[in-house]
C-alpha cells in the first residue's frame, strides 16, 4: 500500500515538476512575446493544425490556414478560414519583433511559421496578443506566486508552531491568539485597505511582492495550528525525555528530532497551500489589483471575460481557467498521497533509531 502512494507522489511531483518546466521555458516554447500586438486579428479565433488538404492529400509536415476577417469594423469580428495560401509549421524559428520584451528573450522559439505568416494555437485576445505566449509567460506569475506565498506562509507557521509547541507557557498563547486573529481576518480586504494607499502608477514587480506578502502573511496561522499540535506530542516522546536527559540542548533537539516528526505535516501543507495561494493571485488579478497589464497572469488573462459579448462568443480565453484544472488535480493528488504515506502509526524512522542508540548507550 505504502509503495502505491509513493507512485502517486512521483507521479504527481513529476507532473508538477514538467508543467513549471514548461513555463520556466517560454521564452523558448511561447511562438511570440506575450505583449506583442496584432491590431489586424482581435479576438482571432484558434488555428487548425492540417496534414490534408482540400484535395485528399497528405502532407508530412502541419500547416495552418489563415482567418480572414468577415465582419465590418463596426460589429464583432466574424472569421473564416481561408486555405489559398497555407503556412507549413516549422520548428527552432528565429522571429524577428519589436516587441517590448522581445531583447530579453531568446532568439528562437520551438515552433512558428515564416513571415509573414501567423500560428495562433490557442487565438488571440483582444488586443490581438497570442494566447498560448500569454498563457506560458502568465504561468511564471501565478504558479510560483503561488509557490512564494506558500514558502512564506509554511516557514513562518513552522517557526512560531514549533516556539509554541515546544516552550509553550505564555509564548504559546500569544502565539494561538493572534494566530486565531489572523484566521478569522479577510485578507482580501486588507489588500483592498493597502492598495488604496499606494500610488496608482506602480511598476510591475511591485503589485506581485505585494500579493506574495499578503497572501503569505495571511495563510501562516493554520500551518501554525498544525505544527504546534505535531510538537506537543514529539515532545513527549521517550527519545525526546532520552536526548534530555542526556543533556542535549533545546536546538539540538528541535534539530535533530521535532523538525523530522513535522515534515510530513509541512509536505502536506505545502501542496494543499500553493493550490490555494495560485487561486488567491488569480481571484486577485481578475479584480485587478495584482499584475497590471501588459504583463500577463492567469488572473488578468480571464478578466477579459468580464465583458458578456467575450463570455458568450470567445471560449478560447478561458484557457488559463482551463489550465487551472490540471494543476490543481495533481496538487491535490500530491497532498493526498502524501497525507496517507505519512499517516503510519508509530515513531517516525528517525524516532525508532535514535531510541535504539540510545539504548545501546544505556
Amino acid at each position: 500500500m505504502n509503495h502505491m502512494y509513493k507512485k502517486k507522489i512521483w507521479f504527481a511531483a513529476l507532473s508538477l515538476a514538467s508543467v513549471h518546466v514548461l513555463v520556466l521555458g517560454a521564452g523558448f516554447f511561447a511562438p511570440y512575446d506575450p505583449a506583442e500586438q496584432h491590431r489586424d486579428a482581435p479576438f482571432e479565433r484558434p488555428m487548425r493544425l492540417h496534414i490534408f488538404d482540400s484535395h485528399g492529400r497528405f502532407h508530412l509536415r502541419p500547416y495552418v490556414c489563415t482567418w480572414v476577417n468577415e465582419g465590418n469594423s463596426l460589429g464583432p469580428p466574424r472569421y473564416a478560414e481561408d486555405c489559398s495560401h497555407t503556412w507549413p509549421l516549422r520548428f527552432l524559428v528565429r522571429e524577428e519583433t519589436h516587441a517590448p520584451r522581445a531583447a530579453l528573450g531568446p532568439a528562437r522559439h520551438l515552433l512558428g511559421v515564416d513571415a509573414p505568416g501567423r500560428v495562433f494555437l490557442l487565438g488571440t485576445d483582444d488586443y490581438g496578443r497570442d494566447q498560448l505566449s500569454r498563457l506560458l509567460y502568465g504561468g511564471q506569475v501565478s504558479l510560483f506566486a503561488g509557490l512564494l506565498a506558500t514558502g512564506l506562509s509554511l516557514g513562518l507557521g513552522a517557526i512560531l508552531g514549533c516556539i509554541a509547541g515546544y516552550f509553550g507557557s505564555w509564548p504559546d498563547d500569544v502565539i494561538m491568539r493572534v494566530a486565531e486573529i489572523f484566521m478569522a481576518l479577510p485578507w482580501i480586504y486588507l489588500l483592498f485597505a493597502l492598495r488604496a494607499f499606494l500610488p496608482l502608477n506602480l511598476g510591475a514587480g511591485q503589485p506581485f511582492f505585494l500579493l506574495i506578502s499578503v497572501i503569505g502573511l495571511a495563510g501562516w496561522a493554520r500551518p501554525s495550528r498544525l505544527v504546534r499540535g505535531v510538537v506537543l506530542s514529539a515532545k513527549q516522546r521517550d527519545f525526546v525525555h532520552a536526548a534530555r536527559g542526556f543533556g542535549a540542548s533545546n536546538v539540538y533537539i528541535l534539530r535533530r528530532h521535532i523538525l523530522p516528526e513535522i515534515m510530513g505535516v509541512v509536505l502536506t501543507q505545502a501542496a494543499l497551500l500553493i493550490s490555494q495561494c495560485i487561486l488567491a493571485e488569480i481571484t486577485l488579478s481578475f479584480l485587478g489589483l495584482g499584475l497590471g497589464e501588459p504583463a500577463p497572469s492567469w488572473g488578468n488573462m480571464l478578466a477579459g471575460l468580464q465583458k458578456y459579448y467575450v463570455l458568450e462568443n470567445c471560449w478560447w480565453m478561458l484557457v488559463s481557467g482551463l489550465a487551472l484544472v490540471p494543476v490543481f488535480l495533481l496538487y491535490h493528488l500530491l497532498a493526498d498521497a502524501l497525507c496517507a504515506h505519512f499517516k503510519a502509526p508509530g515513531l517516525s524512522r528517525k524516532g525508532r533509531m535514535t531510541i535504539e542508540k540510545l539504548q545501546v548507550a544505556i
